[in-house]
């Protein structure tokens, strides 16, 4: 498709205040249909006659910037009157705010500017395009400030505007891409729960929940108090706000009240949050003047847990809304501080959780290829994408998310296309690891951030006790078996990988005969390096029990130990640790009141005392993985390799009589699968729905079933 658009900004330096751009346009005659091409250096918010376009918040998301900029196209026929005004306002955004701890310098010196067009299609065949061109006018906008992490100030009062022509400049069309991923969007509201006065005297406003988004609040005014709104994720343990763990992010909110009652919202920035402190709220604060407004990508929920635990129950509540809060366009770590950053190796660890939680298979493919993108030459992949943080070296299992995630977006949904598309991709990451190891068909002599926030960690660090080395091998392995995998599928020539494996595996066995941490013994058995998974299944779970029956694992090791252990008779230690609630445990940060899922085992300490203030965020959905075991192991719903997108199941579950029932469903590309067991007077009562053929594994006893409802007892 080709654009008359030209880039425009505003024609002199606005310092921190957000411009607006407007254009006017009458219609000629009778409209058949109009539609508004646009993208922006930063993010914005476009109106047509004082009407937002879409419910697109944040556009034009989050991407490789340098490399790939979406642009998106909206109907608008409906906004049009005889006399037009289009006005697109933008704030810094991701683009243009100071990211990161390696991105601050120089982004907020990139030009400020939009692109785009309007093309109106008359009732008599001919059409008008209205672009961005020397004829459009910019003015100052009310947002005054508006960045990522510091957040939004507005004037409400502010009226006097001078319009001004605008300048044109120039920038790299060829990057600009039709929208991609999922559109970001406001999705619930939550009333506020309660407000109460800390014991410092704040006046502070409890949600209930930790969302990522933004506080919508109503207020009457006299005109010109300025109201300032704090975020944070919890209160200390004298109960006094706190968010001293945003580092330097201020994520507040200033608004200058007009005359009257008024209802506003930020629309250019998020915070994530259960809790804000308010500041010269010109009337007495009560909570149905405020809403939480959660924002997150357009993903539709698919996946369903449930249990006759409170407890449990309320980790799954955890783990999807520890989902919806980081899946705003690019996975990333936490919604609160100073980072907020598309960590890879979050990524990969959480991606089979989050591909049956909800539909991510766009949200997948489009970050996939911003990873792509920013992917050296050498094939190496960096920790975060799109990459802030150049001066950081890869890391085994941050960089693996190259070949994990295509992998297993190809195994729930079924389509090999994000194979071929990600195959050069995935190639380059273990072309990469070859190339820099210091030992052949290992990888050693990295930068690694190791079993990252393991508890056998040495104190004062938080890489784990687990040999970096042995970490990074053992991925190089996985790696290059799924990329043997996926050449299969797509008819590659994988016969040189499939040998590398080979060798790998030798040496990984000749170099490791022994395995000394929880982490190790995993990774060992999960990525098929032992010559014995048994016997090394055996020993996890006698060093689990030598170490009181708890959990040492961190970022690494986490994400599959209760797969490793019920996979090799030990179910029973597996749901010891689920159900576990002292520290370290899910259920503990359950029992401490997390409404989502904690950086740390001990986020909040017994005595009410914080982790460092440093890095302690309470919304990281690495952890939440542990639901994928409960997906396949515990209700047994589990996906075939030879049958991808859940063509075909083999539904085994386990059950255990500490519950008296455990529910999971999901909706496949192919249908819904439901698995239920209860336990009742008369033993087990299994109840299967599948909507594909099944094999159903019940107390070791196989049947194949067809698709339909079967109930059936163990």
């Amino acid at each position: 498709m080709e654009f008359q658009a030209q880039w425009i900004q505003a024609e002199r330096e606005l310092g921190d205040v957000c411009p607006v751009f407007r254009r006017d346009f009458a219609l000629r005659k009778p409209v058949s249909s109009a539609k508004l091409y646009l993208t922006a250096l930063g993010v914005y918010e476009a109106r047509m006659n004082g009407t937002r376009v879409s419910d697109y918040v944040l556009a034009p998301g989050w991407t490789a910037y340098e490399k790939r900029l979406q642009y998106q196209e909206y109907e608008i026929t409906s906004l049009l009157q005889k006399e037009n005004e289009l006005t697109v306002t933008v704030g810094r955004g991701w683009m243009r705010s100071p990211m990161g701890w390696g991105g601050k310098e120089g982004r907020t010196a990139l030009p400020c500017g939009i692109w785009g067009e309007v093309r109106i299609f008359y009732e008599d065949g001919t059409k008008e395009i209205v672009p961005t061109d020397a004829s459009w006018l910019f003015g100052e906008s009310r947002v005054r400030f508006s960045e990522i992490y510091d957040g939004e100030s507005y004037d409400a009062a502010f009226e006097g505007n001078e319009w001004n022509r605008v300048r044109i400049f120039s920038w790299n069309n060829e990057i600009l891409i039709p929208q991609e991923g999922e559109e970001i969007r406001e999705q619930e509201r939550i009333a506020a729960r309660s407000v109460q006065v800390t014991p410092k005297g704040e006046t502070v406003v409890d949600f209930g929940q930790e969302v990522t988004g933004y506080v919508e609040f109503t207020v009457e005014a006299k005109g010109q108090e300025t109201i300032r709104i704090c975020h944070g994720e919890v209160l200390d343990k004298d109960g006094n706000f706190y968010n001293e763990n945003y580092r330097d992010a201020k994520a507040e909110i200033r608004y200058i009240c007009k005359k009257g009652r008024q209802t506003w919202h930020p629309f250019l920035t998020f915070f994530g949050f259960r809790y804000i402190k308010v500041e010269g709220f010109p009337e007495p604060v009560r909570p149905e003047q405020f809403q939480a407004i959660a924002v997150y990508s357009d993903i539709r929920r698919t996946g369903f847990l449930s249990s006759s635990s409170p407890k449990l129950n309320q980790l799954f509540s955890n783990i999807f809304w520890g989902q919806k809060g980081n899946f705003l366009d690019v996975p990333t770590d936490c919604p609160q501080r100073d980072e907020r950053l598309g960590w890879t190796g979050d990524a990969q660890v959480f991606v089979k959780t989050a591909s049956y939680n909800y539909d991510v298979e766009r949200f997948f493919r489009k970050w996939l290829r911003d990873l792509a993108a920013d992917q050296g030459e050498d094939g190496a992949v960096p920790v975060v994408v799109p990459d802030y943080l150049k001066t950081i070296p890869p890391s085994a299992a941050w960089g693996d998310a190259a070949v994990i995630c295509p992998w297993q977006i190809y195994l729930t949904y079924g389509n090999d296309d994000v194979l071929r598309e990600q195959f050069p991709s995935m190639k380059g990451w273990v072309d990469y690891i070859g190339s820099v190891t210091t030992t052949p068909y290992l990888w050693t002599g990295g930068v690694h951030f190791g079993d990252w926030l393991a508890l056998d960690a040495p104190p004062g660090e938080c890489e784990g006790a687990s040999r970096k080395d042995f970490i990074a091998s053992a991925f190089y392995a996985n790696s290059v078996l799924l990329v043997c995998r996926a050449g299969r599928v797509i008819g590659e020539d994988v016969r040189e990988y499939e040998k590398l494996h080979e060798q790998i595996v030798t040496a990984f066995r000749e170099t490791y005969p022994v395995y000394e941490t929880q982490t190790e013994h995993v990774l060992a058995v999960q990525f098929g390096l032992s010559p014995n998974p048994q016997e090394t299944a055996d020993a996890l779970a006698d060093l689990i029990q030598r170490e009181g029956g708890q959990l040492k694992t961190g970022f690494v090791g986490t994400p599959y130990i209760l797969h490793v252990l019920s996979d090799f008779g030990h179910s029973d230690m597996a749901w010891e640790l689920l159900l576990r609630e002292e520290y370290p445990s899910w259920l503990y940060a359950v029992r401490k009141g997390a409404t989502t899922i904690w950086e740390h085992w001990d986020g909040i300490r017994e005595d009410g005392s914080f982790w460092d203030k440093m890095m302690n965020s309470y919304n990281h959905y690495a952890y939440g993985a542990v639901a994928d075991w409960v997906y396949e192991k515990a209700a047994g719903i589990q996906a075939l390799e030879e049958a991808p997108g859940f063509a075909k199941v083999r539904i085994a579950p386990i059950p255990d009589s500490r519950l008296s029932y455990l529910e999971a469903s999901m909706e496949t590309r192919h249908g819904k699968i439901r698995s239920k067991w209860t336990y009742t007077g008369d033993g087990v009562r299994y109840e299967i729905e599948t909507a594909v053929p099944a094999e159903l594994v019940i107390d070791g006893k196989k049947e194949l079933v067809g698709s339909g409802r079967y109930t059936l007892w163990g």
